[in-house]
């Protein structure tokens, strides 16, 4: 209805999908003068990236918009407290999480040659992505795809899985050299 509309939208993208014969809603699109990746990523949320192999990133099938769930494997330090020495544990500390991007590739290439990327980026809430953070510091991450009958949208985003310690329902942060329990979704 606007007759100027089409010039003020002529350069900005998509936020997010859109269907077609959807009205385009000013509040899904972004100019295209600021970055990129800030303009697609939900209010609240923060990327951050880590970096993947096909053996870390399921083969090189996670792709941009799938879900995955990130897995720590780090020295078990019980065990080899108790004499046993190069014990592992692994544990999901953060479930049905988005993938924003595999290197710098936002969107799938339809008929192209696939590239198994080394850098996923994932959208997180800030203290998951402070939890991300410490986790590359205390041993190996890897993603899990999940099923897309797994891994609706809507069922609440990022969830925190309590496994780098600190009781059920929170997870040790350390900052600054202090530590501070932070109460998991």
């Amino acid at each position: 209805t606007d007759p100027d509309g089409i010039n003020e939208i002529t350069g900005s993208i998509a936020r997010a999908s859109l269907l077609a014969g959807e009205p385009i809603n000013k509040a899904k699109l972004a100019k295209f003068d600021r970055g990129f990746m800030s303009a697609i990523l939900p209010k609240g949320m923060r990327a951050i990236s880590t970096e993947i192999s096909p053996e870390t990133g399921a083969g090189g099938f996670i792709l941009p918009n799938d879900r995955v769930d990130v897995i720590l494997t780090k020295r078990d330090s019980v065990a080899e407290e108790a004499g046993v020495s190069n014990a592992y544990v692994s544990e999901t500390i953060l479930a049905n999480v988005r993938v924003l991007a595999i290197d710098q590739q936002i969107e799938e290439q339809d008929g192209g040659q696939v590239v198994v990327g080394k850098t996923a980026t994932l959208e997180l809430h800030p203290e998951q992505a402070e939890v991300l953070a410490l986790a590359k510091q205390l041993g190996e991450l890897s993603l899990a795809l999940r099923s897309l009958e797994d891994s609706a949208p809507d069922s609440g985003g990022p969830q925190m899985v309590d496994a780098i310690g600190g009781g059920a329902g929170s997870v040790t942060m350390l900052k600054f050299g202090k530590a501070r329990q932070v109460k998991t979704q």
